[in-house]
């Protein structure tokens, strides 16, 4: 009787233990330990340093997005024009830097500041819309980035004709698409320090605590004296901030203006911050889980390539992890009601 009442209690102590660590954790830890263990058997180049270093900067880009998904998560919406947004900075960003290139040859930097500006400031403009639409129009944000998603897409294309853009300075590319500093790529230091910046952002500042607080209840805070139009509003444009600067650095790392490149980027962007405990009912998340997010995503991603597994699949293998993630998401959700009471 003894030994069943001591197995029994150890039984309790390990699942109260596994509870603790899914309530603190969420899923992505378990996650992760599952694909690096399959990954790793399937390919011996899979923990190689090169590889690691190869999916770091791969992940950059998806990292920048979801980090501004976050923060349209975290107060209760979300934003499908991510994708449109690096379209359209890539496209205008692009068609800017090689009409000043042609005029002025020699006027390399002047080329690609001004391409920069004008790629940031188209991508900026469509986060300024959907923030008027949501804070100030009250339009759902399903709706809103929807739309503008397609008002978006239809303007890349129409500036390009559905071709490339090609044209820019080399040196563009050459610096922040495949540049590097002590064998680190430029675009991983590019985004640590915006993680560093939304750090900040979310955690010592009071709009950080306001994008939590309307989240958590946008009528409470209302109350409270928030200004949650403003803060609606701030969430949208920051979010289209930090995903035109991926936009910058992935015409960098194309060397081309792309119409079609993001197409994927709200299905990932969403799926790694929900795999990183970011809440779809808003008010709960944090900058380092949805930056290992990303990360598992690329490298899931990386380890599918290695692999050999069709492109369609992996398609199909991210929808079947964002499912995954929302439902771990609604369980967690329910274990903390659970220990609450």
């Amino acid at each position: 009787m003894a030994e069943a009442g001591s197995d029994g209690r150890r039984s309790r102590s390990t699942r109260e233990w596994m509870q603790y660590a899914f309530v603190r954790l969420g899923v992505l830890p378990f996650l992760l330990l599952i694909a690096v263990a399959i990954f790793a058997l399937l390919s011996e180049n899979y923990l190689t340093w090169r590889n690691l270093v190869g999916v770091a900067r791969q992940s950059t880009y998806l990292t920048m997005v979801a980090m501004g998904q976050m923060l349209a998560l975290l107060t209760g919406g979300f934003d499908l024009s991510v994708g449109t947004m690096l379209a359209v900075t890539s496209v205008v960003g692009a068609l800017a830097m090689t009409s000043v290139a042609a005029a002025a040859p020699d006027a390399v930097a002047l080329a690609i500041g001004a391409g920069i500006l004008a790629g940031f400031g188209a991508g900026l403009s469509i986060g300024i819309a959907n923030g008027i639409g949501v804070a100030v129009f009250g339009v759902s944000p399903f709706m809103m980035t929807l739309g503008m998603a397609s008002v978006g897409f239809g303007i890349a294309l129409y500036l390009t004709g559905g071709v490339p853009v090609y044209g820019m300075p080399a040196e563009f590319g050459e610096t922040f698409g495949f540049g590097s500093w002590f064998a680190i790529p430029v675009p991983i230091y590019v985004t640590i320090a915006l993680m560093a910046i939304l750090y900040v952002l979310l955690n010592w500042t009071r709009t950080g605590r306001y994008l939590y607080a309307i989240g958590g209840n946008i009528k409470a805070s209302a109350l409270s004296g928030i200004n949650t139009r403003f803060n609606l509003f701030m969430a949208y444009v920051l979010c289209a901030a930090l995903t035109a600067i991926a936009g910058i650095m992935l015409t960098a790392r194309l060397e081309t203006g792309e119409a079609n490149i993001g197409a994927s980027m709200p299905l990932e962007s969403i799926a790694a911050c929900v795999i990183g405990g970011v809440s779809l009912r808003g008010g709960t998340g944090r900058v380092g889980n949805v930056v290992l997010g990303a990360i598992f995503i690329g490298l899931v991603q990386n380890g599918m390539n290695l692999a050999r597994i069709e492109s369609y699949l992996q398609i199909v293998v991210i929808g079947v992890l964002l499912i995954v993630a929302v439902v771990a998401d609604q369980l967690r959700q329910r274990l903390i009601a659970t220990l609450r009471d």
